[in-house]
């Protein structure tokens, strides 16, 4: 017999958290799970920008595509907002629920200071329910199903000075749903010069994301698929939204990178990869890095297998084919085609394996064998 995700997130929290000491000596954690109790994630409870207040002590979200309509004392869909008597507030501001100090590389960020670190934070919620979510213990959760870190803003800035990271990521689950706590900290960290990098599914409205782009220095979003039947089935989202959030990032100048979860009979067809590229190609330019990531069986897609390398290589080959000038394959260490290359001389830039880089070609933002400048942030 089942469990519910409740019960899954209620009997981890049993086992504790399991913790490790990053870089200078910092306390972080795996993903954590459970045990605070909801007065801890609530003690603080700002509002948030973007949304309309209506009749009857009603609001209507103005933060992502779904526009949710709150009624008194209710949640929207991603569960980690409320609204109090027509006041609608965020219950998690300050207590992230998941803290780690990763590779930049994992994001994966592969143009965006190669080799360095990144604090990396989440608060519960989504505003996406992807079948095949890789931390659904967070992302499906609400604020008081998971444990609360006490973190303001100020503190987070704080702890990457402290471990030598020089940037922030709001990432795991979808920082949309967290936007007030991701905006305070990453304004704060560039007056403090920490960058900060959104890891996102791109579901966002075009005023948010505007005022974002202003305090963020990267965005990696996941592209689902190029498929409105994908997003609406095995997401509950849509496609148009995404890609005119990928359109108003090229516009403001902001780097941004693309990962693709490539999931065997749902969004790997051939004919649907060729159409995407063209779609890129036409919107987006050549230079924005792509990422095929290899799926394995989670969450509520179990019934498939992991996906087979064939299929990886050939999108692959359908992106460099339409002009894509660096096109990434994802979860498996140590293929040939974690390597960044250089487009005009065909000389390795930047030679990983897994999350390590193994040789870093790129001298001031330039192959160090031709001199051809890449795109990207480089140190």
């Amino acid at each position: 017999m089942g469990i519910t995700r409740r019960e899954f997130i209620g009997g981890a929290a049993a086992a504790g958290i399991a913790a490790k000491l990053g870089a200078a000596g910092v306390l972080v954690s795996s993903v954590a799970s459970g045990g605070a109790a909801f007065a801890q994630v609530t003690d603080y409870a700002p509002e948030v920008p973007y949304y309309d207040k209506l009749e009857n002590r009603m609001i209507q979200c103005r933060m992502c595509p779904k526009e949710c309509r709150v009624g008194d004392a209710e949640r929207g869909f991603c569960g980690n907002k409320e609204n109090r008597g027509g006041k609608y507030v965020t219950l998690a501001y300050g207590h992230p629920c998941a803290l780690n100090n990763d590779p930049i590389e994992k994001k994966p960020l592969f143009h965006f200071l190669p080799g360095t670190n990144a604090i990396s934070l989440a608060e519960a919620g989504c505003n996406f329910d992807c079948k095949f979510c890789q931390n659904w213990q967070i992302s499906q959760a609400r604020p008081e199903q998971v444990h609360g870190y006490d973190l303001m803003p100020a503190d987070v800035v704080a702890l990457a000075a402290r471990a030598g990271s020089p940037t922030i990521a709001y990432t795991y689950g979808e920082p949309t749903v967290f936007y007030k706590s991701m905006y305070d900290t990453a304004a704060l960290g560039k007056e403090k010069g920490i960058r900060s990098v959104m890891i996102s599914n791109g579901y966002i409205n075009p005023e948010p994301m505007k005022a974002l782009c202003g305090v963020l220095d990267a965005v990696k979003v996941d592209f689902k698929a190029y498929s409105e039947a994908f997003y609406s089935k095995q997401c509950l989202g849509h496609l148009k939204p995404v890609l005119d959030t990928l359109v108003l990032l090229r516009g403001r100048g902001m780097w941004f990178e693309l990962v693709y979860l490539m999931i065997p009979t749902l969004n790997d067809d051939p004919d649907e990869i060729k159409e995407m590229a063209g779609w890129i190609m036409d919107n987006l330019g050549p230079d924005v890095p792509m990422h095929f990531s290899r799926f394995h069986p989670q969450y509520k897609l179990k019934n498939l297998q992991p996906t087979p390398l064939k299929s990886l290589e050939r999108a692959r080959d359908i992106c460099m084919g339409a002009g894509m000038n660096f096109v990434y394959i994802g979860n498996v260490p140590g293929h040939a085609a974690e390597n960044t290359y250089c487009p005009n001389c065909g000389g390795i830039a930047i030679k990983r394996y897994g999350y390590v880089i193994q040789q870093n070609n790129v001298k001031n933002g330039k192959c160090g064998s031709c001199g051809y400048v890449l795109p990207g942030v480089w140190i």
